[in-house]
């Protein structure tokens, strides 16, 4: 403490890779979801010269929390300075500097600075700030030495794909389709339940079962983002066996002649289980397209309903 109320914390971590390398990785915020886990979805907002503005979507001891933060990048000295522009309660005030420091030409030290405060200075509000900021600490850093140092090796296990339909209606009917979860059990087929909270407006918590072709089972759970109505963000925290990441987004792009729906995704396999799964000889291709598969028959699935939902509508 500087001063009171303020809270200055570090945590550090050593990375088997160039310094610059690591700036650019935290650098490019558009792939925060896939690198950091409690990120659900990052949008940049406004940018300058060295200086950005930017919205973070993100879990803080399993609660979702969204705010906005100013970002000065500084690629020479190898230092990002971040302070949140709009704090979430019990926040009150957060910032702090990503520092990344050359050890050697094929290693480096990545230590997060942060500062803070509670609202009202409450003290058990400083307490769960504390926790929250340890933890995601520890999970961010861990994260990124993680996926830097594999990087190479997890380039050929995640992939993207997307699934596009024509919808003669409306962008905002064929949204809110997607965006009503709560009602998918009666909507779409291979949904058996869904537990479905959304504890401010457009930042949902979804966790849901569906059914598989062979009539299991199967319970994933995801964070959404939504913008209304032409986007909505998700990334799934509760994972299928084949895949150790799966971030997306549906998009609703009206023009002249209706809608373009289109649902993305972007997925890491999980090459610890594709043998369990898919059989002693099954390759890591034969796991993409099963996983390709089922994910676009869902989507597909989906889209579909919602053309049907929007077309009665039109």
């Amino acid at each position: 403490m500087s001063q009171s109320g303020l809270r200055e914390v570090e945590h550090e971590i050593t990375v088997t890779a160039p310094a610059a390398a690591v700036y650019r990785l935290i650098a490019e915020v558009q792939n925060w979801p896939r690198i950091f886990p409690p990120t659900i979805y990052v949008q940049r907002e406004a940018q300058g010269e060295n200086a950005e503005r930017i919205h973070i979507w993100a879990t803080a001891n399993g609660e979702a929390k969204t705010w906005t933060s100013r970002r000065t990048l500084d690629p020479e000295g190898l230092r990002i300075t971040f302070r949140q522009e709009v704090s979430a309660p019990p926040v009150a005030a957060m910032g702090g500097t990503w520092i990344i420091e050359p050890v050697s030409d094929g290693e480096s030290r990545v230590r997060l600075l942060h500062d803070y405060r509670a609202t009202d200075d409450d003290p058990e509000s400083l307490a769960w700030i504390d926790e929250a900021v340890d933890r995601n600490s520890r999970s961010e850093l861990a994260a990124l030495k993680e996926n830097v140092e594999a990087a190479h090796a997890a380039e050929d296990l995640t992939f993207s794909f997307e699934d596009t339909i024509r919808v003669n209606g409306s962008a905002k009917d064929v949204f809110d389709f997607v965006n009503e979860a709560q009602a998918w059990p009666e909507r779409l087929p291979h949904v058996a339940t869904v537990r479905f909270e959304e504890p401010s407006p457009g930042l949902q918590e979804l966790e849901m079962d569906t059914r598989a072709k062979d009539g299991s089972t199967h319970t994933t759970k995801s964070y959404r983002v939504t913008f209304p109505h032409a986007r909505i963000a998700y990334k799934q925290v509760t994972l299928p066996a084949l895949m150790t990441l799966h971030t997306g987004y549906w998009t609703f792009a009206e023009d002249d002649a209706g809608v373009a729906a289109s649902s993305q995704h972007t997925v890491t396999i999980n090459t610890a289980n594709v043998a369990r799964i898919l059989g002693a000889d099954a390759t890591v291709e034969d796991a993409k397209k099963y996983v390709q598969g089922a994910l676009s028959t869902n989507s597909r699935a989906t889209l579909g309903h919602a053309k049907d939902y929007a077309e009665a509508r039109a």
